[in-house]
Formats: structure tokens, C-alpha cells, sequence
């Protein structure tokens, strides 16, 4: 059989090796690939002499069409390529055709096996002289084909992006853009692949490239949808950042680690959130140990749901919330509740309970004496929600869940009671242990009598492991990365907060062969762990990320890990006697390379761990004591 590769430059074989010469020469190539593409893969012989053989008088151009047919008919089968009369055609069977498998896969949405079909443009380069007709019908097809390659590519950029497999879109992609230089589908692509690295001022630099390259070539409308997601991107958080972040040779140290390893999870996140956003309350409850990837998981999605035109509003608790009744509900409303679209418009009653109890409030609406009874909290939360979630979808993040203490619990109970018509999803990210009673039940719920779905996020396997050493170490080949493949899964344990600290630490210098350990010990989890049970491969990694910090990022990091379990910016500052410019940089960083994470209501370490290893080995006591006896 003949079979033609037509999506880049045109290779033809016959039953499996290189086609004879006389097969090959154009006009006879020409001729077969129109048959083939033909409806009904037939044509007549006016059509073809028009095609090919213009400028012939009729006597020499039907001979013409007489000899390619009997050329052809030696390698088609004398069965398969038949003319009857005027009519030409080509049988099943005769010539296959790498656009009809291409097409198979398309319809089947296997985007992974469609896109590797793709090298270039249809019949790229291809040319038959003094044939205009095939010239015609040659643009017509490539212009049909790129539509549908184009298509192809970023479908696939777009399934992996959804995935959170932004590894995987970058392939699809490249392929889209150097395809189409002026597509802003593949713009947009691109853009959310940035975004979703946490490479905001990246994103928008590639903006500005993309309109001043294509007003250099004419004038450019930006789409409706290129716009919107723009103004998403300028409105997200500004950082203040060393130069050092935004140099290349550190994207590893500086740069946020892919989400590997998630792809059913976080397809079941968005899921959720797409349920959410078209109008019906959900619930998600997502499950991971310390160390497991639950707060990565988290920005992944926030990332996402803000990119779409969600609101994003997130707290995190700590075990003292326990204590505090309604902490977590009053986290939340200064998590970005008060500067949501519309919130303006909620009851003054409920505007007014929220400022008496919360300085943020207080600023932006000052408490006055509203007529009739004072709303209880749990009523004002539901009622500000329902108006802001008017304006936009709503994502409502409660991390480390398990600390949330249980009058917070009884008011989550009436928002999903409340507002079960309403565009929220509310995220309740938790350890395994301790395990609330509120949240066992919030989770026994789920698919009876609340909407959601629940996650468990395990330990990276070895493929996600390999991934990440990709990122991270792309030098490493063959055996040697099949070597740290084996040390990297042990020392971590599969944790993933622990396998991408390592590897961060390699790219920095740290030598893997001097130090020694396996983690977990038996029966022990990264929170009940203390720092001198660590295998010094996870010691030396924080140690190397801790020296990679510029001096005023190390000295509110020591702050923060002796001050408590969550600290404030004001109180990091007075500890360290930094101060304005110099203190939001040095916490944008140590945010930025997932030390710390910043909540209204102060800094909480990314892992209790980390903390411990920092407090215990990066500080003299002398400095210990100067920290606390700062009276702030």
C-alpha cells in the first residue's frame, strides 16, 4: 500500500519502504493526493487536465491523463484506480493518507497521539510548475489544515493546562505559535501556562511582545477573550522581588515546581469548580499529609479559578484557632472578601457586623448604628457572599482544615445551606490527623446531601519523580537519572514538599553523594517528626535553600520561625528592624520560593518542619533572644 505523510513535508512509501522514482515524480503525486481527497475519492478527467495539465491543447492533455493513470495503476492495482468514461476513481484500500488516521484520532479527542502527526504545514514546500489549478486547490487545503492542526495542538495545550500538566502544554504549545505567530488562541495558551507557573510579570511581557510584533505587521484588534484574561493578569498581586528572581539560570531556584503527578485530582477540582461557577454550590475536601502537596495544590487551582474570572478568597488556620471561636470565618473575610466586586452592595446591617468585628471592614465601610436588630456573623458572611458571588464565582479556600475551630464549622454548615444556589465553591484542605468531627461528617455528606467531591492526595510515584528531576536537573540522562530516581524517591519518601526542596538544593550545588538517610522512619509522619530525625539529605537541602536567600529574606525567615505559628508582617518587621520596601521584598521572596505563605492575617511556614529546621539550626540563641525580647 501507498501510503502518503502530508502534514509537513511529504514523505511517500510504498508497503513499508521508499516509493519507486516513477511514482514519485509530481504531477502523478499531485494527481493520487487529489483522487484521495476528493469527495468520493473520484473526479473527472476535465477536472484533472484542469488541475495539471492547463495549458495543453485537449488531445495532449487527455493523453496525459491516460499515462499518469497507467503509471499509477502499476503500484495502486489495476482494482483500486478505475476510469469509466469520463469519471476517474480511487478505491478503498489503493493509497493511505496520514490526515484520515489524523482525523480518527481527532474525532476519539486523543490529542496526545493526534499532535505528534503534526510536522509543518500541508504539503509543506510541495509545488507543481505551470499547474495553477493545483496551486488553487493546494491553498484551499492548507488553509483547511491549518485550521485543523491548529485546533489539534492547542486542544491539547488546553487538556494538558487542565490537567496541571504544564510541562506537558509547552510541546503543543511551541508547535501552535511558530505555527501561527498571530493566533491569540495560542496567545492565550500561553499566557495561562505563565500564569499557572506564577510568572505574572512573564505573562504580560509576552503580551506586549505579541502587540508590538503585530503592529509592526498592521494594525491588531486584541479579542474580547485576549482582554479579559489580560485584565485578570494585571489585576493579580504585583512582586517585589530581587533581580536575581527574574534571571533565567535561577528559574528552578526561583520558579514554583510543575504539579506532577495530579492529573486525576486536579481534573476533579476543576470539575468541581466548573459545576460551582455554573451556578450550584460545591463542596471539596482534599486530603494529603504533611508534606504532600496540599497547599501546591491549592495555588494550582486558585491559579486556575482567578485566570477563568473566578474571586479567590483563602485563609489557612493553626492549631490555636482552635481556641478562638469563629477564627476562620473571620480569616476568610479578611482573606479578600472585603475587596470583592460588588460587595458594596450587601445589607449595611450585615456590612456594618463585619466592621465591628474585623479592622479591614471597618476602614472600608465605617461602623454605624444600621436601623433594626445587628446581624449575627454567620448572616452577614452568607448574605456578602451571595451578592459578591453575584458578580463573579466564588472559590473559598480553608487551608489546613483540621485547625478550624467549630463555631467556623457551623457557619461553613450555613453557607452550603444558604447559598446552594450560588456560584461557590468552598475548599476545605486538611491532614489526615487530627480529624474534626464537622469535617468527618462534611465529608460523609458529600453525594448525598452536598454537592462535591473528595481528594486524597498520595505520595508521588516514580514517574512523577522522574518529571520532576527533568525540570529541575535536565542534564541528568540515562543511568544517572535512573540513579537519582532511586536516591530522590527514598530520601523523600514521596513527599513532594521534600523531593522538590532536594532538588532545588542540587541546582544550587548541594552534593547528594555526601550526604546520607532515607526517609520516612516506620510509623511517623512529617508533623510528629523533630528536626534531628531528618536524613541529612532533607538538613543540608534546607540549609542550601536558606543560604540562596538574600540576607534580609534569611533574617525574616529566622523572625518568623521563632515568633510563633503564624506572625504578622508588622511583627517580622520590628523583630528584624526591616522596614517599608525592604521588608515586602524580603517577604515577597521567601513567598515566592514557598518558604512562607501569606494570609490576612500574618505568615504561616509552608510546613511545621521547615520551621523547626530553620529555628533550630540557622539562629544562635543570642540571636533567639534579641528576637523575643523585641517589644513590638
Amino acid at each position: 500500500m501507498i501510503r502518503f505523510q502530508t502534514l509537513g513535508t511529504l514523505e511517500v512509501t510504498m508497503d513499508g519502504a521508499e516509493a519507486p522514482s516513477q511514482l514519485l515524480w509530481k504531477k502523478n503525486i499531485a494527481l493520487l493526493l487529489y483522487l484521495a481527497r476528493s469527495p468520493k475519492r473520484r473526479c473527472t478527467r476535465e477536472q484533472l487536465i484542469g488541475l495539471l495539465w492547463p495549458d495543453k491543447d485537449d488531445g495532449a492533455a487527455r493523453q496525459s491523463v491516460r499515462e499518469a493513470i497507467r503509471v499509477l495503476r502499476q503500484y495502486v492495482g489495476e482494482d483500486r484506480l478505475k476510469a469509466t468514461g469520463d469519471v476517474v476513481q480511487l478505491l478503498d484500500g489503493a493509497v493511505e493518507l496520514d490526515t484520515e488516521e489524523f482525523e480518527k484520532l481527532a474525532q476519539q479527542r486523543d490529542w496526545s497521539h493526534t499532535t505528534p502527526m503534526i510536522n509543518g504545514e500541508f504539503l509543506e514546500g510541495f509545488k507543481v510548475p505551470d499547474a495553477a489549478g493545483f496551486e488553487d486547490w493546494l491553498t484551499v487545503e492548507r488553509s483547511f489544515w491549518h485550521g485543523r492542526t491548529m485546533d489539534a495542538l492547542l486542544r491539547h495545550a488546553e487538556e494538558r493546562l487542565d490537567a496541571g500538566d504544564e510541562l506537558g502544554a509547552d510541546g503543543p504549545l511551541g508547535r501552535a505559535r511558530e505555527m501561527d505567530p498571530v493566533s491569540q488562541r495560542a496567545l492565550r495558551g500561553h499566557l495561562r501556562r505563565l500564569a499557572g507557573a506564577g510568572d505574572r510579570a512573564g505573562a504580560l511581557q509576552l503580551l506586549d511582545r505579541f502587540v508590538k510584533d503585530a503592529r509592526r505587521d498592521g494594525d491588531v484588534t486584541i479579542e474580547p477573550e485576549t482582554q479579559a484574561m489580560v485584565e485578570r493578569l494585571r489585576s493579580g498581586r504585583a512582586w517585589h522581588l530581587p533581580k536575581e528572581a527574574l534571571s533565567p539560570q535561577r528559574s528552578v531556584t526561583w520558579r514554583r515546581a510543575p504539579l506532577l503527578g495530579r492529573d486525576r485530582e486536579l481534573e476533579t477540582a476543576l470539575t468541581q469548580w466548573r459545576r460551582a461557577a455554573d451556578g450550584r454550590l460545591a463542596l471539596l475536601v482534599i486530603e494529603a499529609e504533611s508534606g504532600g502537596g496540599k497547599t501546591r495544590f491549592l495555588e494550582e487551582l486558585a491559579t486556575r479559578a482567578a485566570v477563568g474570572g473566578g474571586v479567590v478568597i483563602g485563609t489557612r488556620a493553626v492549631a490555636a484557632d482552635v481556641e478562638h471561636p469563629a477564627s476562620a470565618i473571620l480569616g476568610l473575610a479578611c482573606g479578600g472578601l472585603a475587596d470583592a466586586p460588588g460587595v458594596a452592595g450587601a445589607n449595611p446591617g450585615a456590612l456594618a457586623t463585619l466592621a465591628a468585628q474585623a479592622g479591614e471592614w471597618a476602614e472600608r465601610f465605617p461602623p454605624r448604628r444600621p436601623a433594626g436588630s445587628p446581624w449575627a456573623l454567620d448572616a452577614a458572611i452568607s448574605e456578602v457572599l451571595r451578592v459578591t458571588a453575584a458578580e463573579h464565582p466564588q472559590l473559598l479556600i480553608f487551608d489546613d482544615a483540621q485547625w478550624i475551630d467549630p463555631t467556623s464549622y457551623h457557619i461553613i454548615e450555613r453557607l452550603a445551606r444558604d447559598l446552594a444556589r450560588a456560584p461557590v465553591l468552598i475548599v476545605l484542605a486538611t491532614t489526615p490527623e487530627p480529624a474534626p468531627p464537622k469535617l468527618a461528617e462534611f465529608r460523609a455528606r458529600i453525594g448525598r446531601d452536598l454537592t462535591g467531591a473528595a481528594i486524597s492526595l498520595g505520595k508521588l510515584d516514580t514517574a512523577a519523580i522522574r518529571q520532576l528531576i527533568q525540570w529541575a536537573l535536565p542534564s541528568y540522562k540515562g543511568e544517572a537519572l535512573d540513579r537519582l530516581l532511586r536516591r530522590i524517591a527514598a530520601d523523600s519518601g514521596g513527599l513532594p514538599l521534600l523531593a522538590v526542596e532536594i532538588l532545588h538544593a542540587m541546582a544550587q550545588g548541594l552534593d547528594l553523594e555526601a550526604t546520607n538517610g532515607a526517609w520516612p522512619h516506620p510509623l511517623r509522619t512529617l508533623d510528629s517528626t523533630f528536626p534531628g530525625d531528618l536524613p541529612d539529605t532533607i538538613v543540608a537541602a534546607i540549609r542550601v535553600g536558606f543560604r540562596c536567600l538574600s540576607k534580609p529574606a534569611q533574617q525574616a525567615l529566622v523572625a518568623a520561625a521563632i515568633l510563633g505559628e503564624r506572625v504578622a508582617a508588622a511583627r517580622i518587621g520590628c523583630a528584624t528592624d526591616l522596614k517599608g520596601d525592604g521588608l515586602h521584598a524580603a517577604l515577597d521572596e521567601l513567598e515566592w520560593r514557598r518558604w512562607l505563605v501569606a494570609e490576612a492575617r500574618g505568615y504561616v511556614f509552608v510546613a511545621r518542619i521547615v520551621r523547626d529546621v530553620v529555628a533550630r539550626d540557622m539562629v544562635t540563641e543570642g540571636e533567639r533572644q534579641r528576637i523575643l525580647a523585641k517589644k513590638c
